[in-house]
């Protein structure tokens, strides 16, 4: 097993579950010296893409999953609906019971644009699903959007 670090739609552990079925929620924390941002709005079907990105004074709220060999595969292929569009990384997540490292994916592609509003809310309803705090959900809920589809 790998471990995973989820800051998008995957923090809902249901959702986890249903996409990767062998893979329990571990734990969740925080990585300190990024922030989550959107991208690649080109991309995207319905505005930006969620991606995390370094920023020293910033965090991310994430959920660390034990993934096993065959969930991860499903992962990639699931992420990587556009070959290429989402590369993995290695972060440092901080727990209640201390530090772990795990995978997270980025997104491949230029910082900006703005996401749909519909988008946004599926990643604050996730992010509630998995405990996240109040005020971090809150923050999700009023990021500047789009307000209908492109």
């Amino acid at each position: 097993m790998t471990l995973y670090a989820a800051y998008g739609t995957n923090l809902d552990p249901a959702r986890m579950g249903e996409r990767c079925p062998h893979s329990p929620l571990r734990a969740t924390g925080w990585l300190e010296g990024w922030r989550l941002t959107f991208g690649g709005e080109e991309h995207g079907w319905d505005g930006a893409l969620a991606t995390i990105v370094q920023d020293a004074f910033e965090q991310v709220f994430v959920a660390v999953y034990d993934v096993t060999d065959e969930d991860a595969a499903r992962l990639e292929s699931w992420e990587s609906a556009e070959p290429g569009l989402y590369l993995r990384t290695k972060v440092r997540v901080k727990t209640l019971t201390g530090d772990v490292v795990a995978w997270a994916f980025v997104l491949d592609a230029y910082e900006g644009g703005l996401p749909s509003a519909s988008y946004l809310g599926v990643l604050a309803d996730a992010a509630e699903a998995a405990d996240a705090p109040e005020d971090y959900v809150r923050g999700l809920r009023h990021r500047p959007c789009r307000s209908t589809g492109l």
